[in-house]
């Protein structure tokens, strides 16, 4: 199945230029919201330009050398989204990690090879399931089993070891801890939590910053205490 749409109607997010062809590449239904991802063909053509069509492109993805959160890349639609991280084996030898800048775009950011097998999944769901565990649901749609005791909160983040998907380590949303703004008007920063304010049920809670900001909640991702646990700075628009 083919998915596009038109450029015009491409997500803010996306840095693909609004004049050019009519249709788009649209990313199929995966882990990321439409408006929060961009297709991989679109990430190797437009943003990294390593191919120059989406001929060369199929090519590269079936030598086996593209692999996304460390499993081989298959599928050209395939969104990428935030803390997703993107590597090519030799001879390239390159890996990134999609984030948004201050302007709200996603792009690549150069890590290190130790990086690439390092992803943070910010925890949005929690329920119990069968046999007294919980299942706690991630940004990008992964669901992990965990003990019934486990100290993970809605808002909190999970450092993974991929692709076992083995959490190595818990970081809390809590006061002094290390967060990037995923949205709104400062997207793209890095701040201190101050502290949390639940609100009521119809109006979401908001996370309150030393820096003397707050926003929502949902806008938050705990990335480290001291500092962050993985390479994160604002990407360069190519």
């Amino acid at each position: 199945m083919t998915f596009r749409l038109k450029r015009r109607a491409a997500p803010r997010s996306w840095t693909v230029p609004r004049k050019g062809t009519k249709w788009v590449k649209r990313p199929g239904p995966g882990p990321h919201a439409q408006e929060q991802s961009i297709p991989l063909l679109l990430v190797l053509r437009d943003l990294r330009h390593i191919v120059t069509s989406a001929r060369e492109a199929r090519l590269l993805v079936r030598s086996g050398v593209v692999r996304v959160d460390g499993k081989i890349a298959k599928d050209l639609d395939r969104g990428l989204g935030i803390m997703d991280t993107l590597s090519f084996a030799a001879p390239l030898n390159a890996h990134f990690r999609v984030v948004k800048n201050r302007r709200g775009k996603l792009v690549l950011v150069a890590i290190p090879a130790a990086e690439a097998s390092v992803k943070l999944g910010r925890v949005r769901f929690k329920h119990a399931v069968r046999a007294g565990r919980v299942e706690v649901t991630l940004h990008d749609g992964r669901n992990l089993l965990v003990a019934a005791n486990s100290p993970y909160r809605v808002g909190d983040s999970l450092k993974l070891e991929l692709p076992a998907q083995k959490v190595v380590e818990h970081l809390p949303l809590a006061s002094g801890a290390l967060a990037y703004v995923a949205g709104g008007t400062h997207v793209g920063e890095l701040a201190r939590v101050d502290r949390v304010e639940v609100r009521n049920s119809s109006q979401p809670n908001l996370v309150h910053f030393k820096e003397g900001f707050a926003t929502v909640k949902e806008y938050v991702f705990v990335v480290g205490q001291g500092a962050p646990e993985v390479t994160i700075a604002e990407g360069v628009d190519r």
